[in-house]
C-alpha cells in the first residue's frame, strides 16, 4: 500500500520561495503519476499540477505556471513541488495524490479521482 507524506509547508514573505516534499513509502513512484492539489480557506480543493509516472513530464495550471515546479527524484522515491514568486493567493493547505492510472497526467492538470493522498502541508504566504 502506498503512503505519501508532505512536507515543507510553512509561512513565506509574497516574492519567497518553498520546496514542498511528497516522500513514498511502501511502493516506488515510477508507476505512479502525482498530482499536486491545494485548497484555500474557504475555496473548493483545486488541481494545480501533476507530473507523469517514469519519464516525469508535468503540466500546470495558469495560475502557477511559469512559478511552480514538480519533479521526482527515484532515488529518494519522493516528488517535490518547488515554488517561487509566491503571492498570497498561493495560500492553502497543499496535498500530493498518486494514481497507477497514466491518462490523469497526459498532457494537462485535472482533478482526477487519485487514490492515494498525503495528509496534507500548510503555506501562508502573508507579510
Amino acid at each position: 500500500q502506498l503512503q505519501l507524506v508532505e512536507s515543507g509547508g510553512g509561512l513565506v514573505q509574497p516574492g519567497g520561495s518553498l520546496r514542498l516534499s511528497c516522500e513514498a513509502s511502501g511502493d516506488r513512484l515510477d508507476s505512479y503519476v502525482i498530482g499536486w492539489f491545494r485548497q484555500a480557506p474557504g475555496k473548493e480543493r483545486e488541481a494545480i499540477a501533476c507530473i507523469g509516472h517514469n519519464n516525469p513530464t508535468s503540466y500546470y495550471v495558469d495560475s502557477v505556471k511559469g512559478r511552480f515546479l514538480a519533479s521526482k527524484d527515484f532515488t529518494k522515491n519522493t516528488v517535490f513541488l518547488q515554488m517561487n514568486s509566491l503571492k498570497p493567493e498561493d495560500t492553502a493547505d497543499y496535498y500530493c495524490a498518486a494514481d497507477f492510472r497514466y491518462y490523469f497526467c497526459q498532457g494537462r492538470v485535472s482533478d482526477e479521482p487519485y487514490n492515494y493522498w498525503g495528509q496534507g502541508t500548510q503555506v501562508t504566504v502573508s507579510s
